[in-house]
């Protein structure tokens, strides 16, 4: 008897209600795959934490598995905080069962004699990792799956400085969880240490956004700015046009059929800001408004897209590096205008995004930190250098964060940052696109590309582990007919020179990432995604722009050469 039938058997058991049991009973009698994907393996915490398809068995979203994560955080903390007041936050988004998995897990870690606040209605992540700080918590819980599919929900775990779990929490937590049986979990919840908040925490949280992104620009130039902004029928409807309405930002034109939360997410193929279909209705509103700029944001609102006005007036899509580099330099340049720039401050970033990140940073005479994927790792720069001073990061896949009093990217304050530096630019003659020109022009002209590769399911894992395998054993000698002259492997901490042979250590966590640098200083990582059926490759060009006007045409060679790659290395 295969060891998923066993395992989906235990769930027949009194442990699991009746309605849990004659499911999982119609799917061992209907023989589908559905059963072995819904018990080959165990849900796990990935770059994002822990994600997947809702329905019964222990590699889906349900109240049993999030049950058994929360009694072994819930044990945890009674561990590592034996003498304080245990108190934990939760929020959640517009999901399938978001609001009922959020009353679910407070249940349980009441249960466990916990305080448990919670959010009344849907809100956005990067408020969750406000709050954690905000209400003096060991921990925070945010139940979303992000931009993925209406199928899935997720749990993401926040620790107490606000960021994501990292080592050595995560796997003490996970080994914890792993110890128990799901007749462990504790689901007699007790009402009087379940409490909802009330709009003081958001507030507080909007209050601190402002401050952080205020440059005194004059009230006419915030005026003149025309922005259309679409939630994606997530959960910054709830926050974003406040916060531009107390920055001063009045000029502001919805996406109507897509403000209304909708877990179905009707209008869209993906709710995800990476994808340019998503801001297409955006778009469609912006040029009947005339903006400036078209602004979406992933369902849990800590992801944002932009598209600003091109040299001939159209609306063009930013991709993540670039709207990264973008506001690093407004933040850089504010603090020299002001002669506030240090020798302790600092702006991070991932090992996959833009290089152009590490060039503008260190022309400001500013230091750079690098980490792995995943806000959690920026978030734990911070925590580890308490003697330095964030002034903002971020990565390639659509993330920012300004200042630290949040702990993860936060898509309402760069949204406003994006503003700020739309209407200065704007008031002086310039705009967003040509800023990003002259960049190019000053520090070198650095364009990317990522390709996803989809690969679902049992095979489809391991199709994505077959694959990092062959990168891992037979690496390119050339890419794109440029000799491949360093290659980090980040899963055995070691980069190797190709010429020299020389090696040395990569002082950062382990992960299943590749890294290949060519003579020509082009850049290609590939990494199975941690939350997603994806394996991923990064892939990053340059050139030297000597004049403006040449821009167009080094923009399509570099295209051109991106192509070439993709070609070359079969993806």
């Amino acid at each position: 008897m295969s060891n998923f039938l066993d395992k989906a058997k235990e769930w027949l058991t009194e442990t699991f209600d009746k309605t849990t049991n004659k499911n999982v009973q119609d799917l061992i009698d209907s023989k589908s795959e559905l059963l072995e994907e819904s018990f080959f393996q165990d849900l796990g915490f990935g770059t994002g934490g822990m994600r997947g398809i809702m329905g019964v068995g222990t590699n889906r979203i349900n109240k049993y598995t999030l049950g058994k994560n929360t009694q072994g955080i819930s044990n945890y903390m009674k561990s590592v905080f034996p003498d304080e007041k245990l108190k934990v936050v939760i929020a959640f988004d517009c999901r399938h069962n978001s609001k009922e998995f959020a009353y679910q897990v407070a249940g349980v870690f009441s249960a466990n004699g916990i305080q448990a606040f919670i959010f009344p209605e849907l809100r956005p992540t990067p408020l969750l990792s406000y709050s954690v700080r905000h209400l003096g918590c060991q921990c925070g819980i945010m139940l979303t799956a992000s931009h993925n599919p209406p199928e899935y929900n997720g749990y993401k775990v926040y620790w107490k400085d606000g960021g994501q779990l990292v080592p050595p929490q995560d796997l003490e937590i996970i080994s914890e969880i792993n110890a128990l049986n799901f007749s462990d979990i504790n689901f007699d919840s007790q009402s009087d240490l379940i409490e909802v908040l009330d709009d003081s925490v958001e507030k507080a949280y909007l209050k601190k956004a402002v401050e952080n992104v205020n440059f005194n620009l004059p009230t006419e130039s915030k005026k003149n700015l025309n922005i259309t902004f679409t939630s994606l029928h997530g959960t910054s409807i709830t926050t974003v046009p406040q916060l531009l309405e107390k920055a001063g930002y009045s000029n502001l034109n919805l996406v109507s059929s897509q403000s209304e939360p909708d877990p179905e997410f009707p209008t869209v193929k993906s709710p995800n800001p990476e994808e340019p279909e998503a801001l297409e209705l955006a778009i469609k509103l912006a040029n009947e408004k005339q903006s400036d700029l078209a602004i979406g944001t992933d369902p849990d609102g800590d992801r944002l897209g932009i598209a600003v006005r091109n040299r001939k007036g159209e609306l063009a899509l930013l991709n993540g590096n670039q709207t990264m580099v973008l506001m690093t330099w407004y933040l850089l340049e504010k603090k020299k205008e002001s002669n506030s720039l240090k020798e302790s401050h600092f702006i991070a970033s991932t090992i996959v995004s833009t290089p152009l990140m590490r060039v503008l940073t260190e022309a400001y005479g500013v230091k750079y930190m690098e980490s792995l994927t995943g806000f959690k790792w920026i978030a734990k720069l911070i925590q580890d250098n308490p003697t330095l001073d964030y002034i903002g990061g971020g990565e390639e896949s659509f993330g920012y964060m300004v200042g630290d009093f949040v702990r993860d990217k936060d898509a309402n304050t760069a949204i406003l940052l994006v503003c700020e530096m739309a209407a200065e630019l704007k008031s002086k003659g310039s705009s967003v696109y040509e800023q990003l020109i002259d960049i190019y022009k000053e520090h070198g002209f650095f364009k990317e590309h990522l390709v996803s590769l989809v690969k679902h399911g049992i095979e489809g894992a391991k199709e994505i582990k077959a694959k990092m395998i062959e990168l891992r054993n037979n690496p390119p000698k050339e890419i794109d007919g440029e000799k491949v002259v360093l290659i980090e492997d980040y899963q055995t901490s070691i980069a190797k020179n190709m010429q020299s042979h020389e090696t040395h250590n990569i002082d950062l966590p382990k992960s299943n990432v590749l890294i290949y640098y060519t003579e020509n200083g082009t850049k290609v990582a590939a990494r199975p995604s941690g939350t997603e059926p994806k394996i991923k490759f990064y892939i990053s060009v340059n050139s030297t722009l000597k004049t403006k006007s040449d821009f167009e045409e080094i923009d399509s060679e570099l295209s051109a050469k991106i192509e070439h790659i993709k070609a070359d290395l079969g993806i």
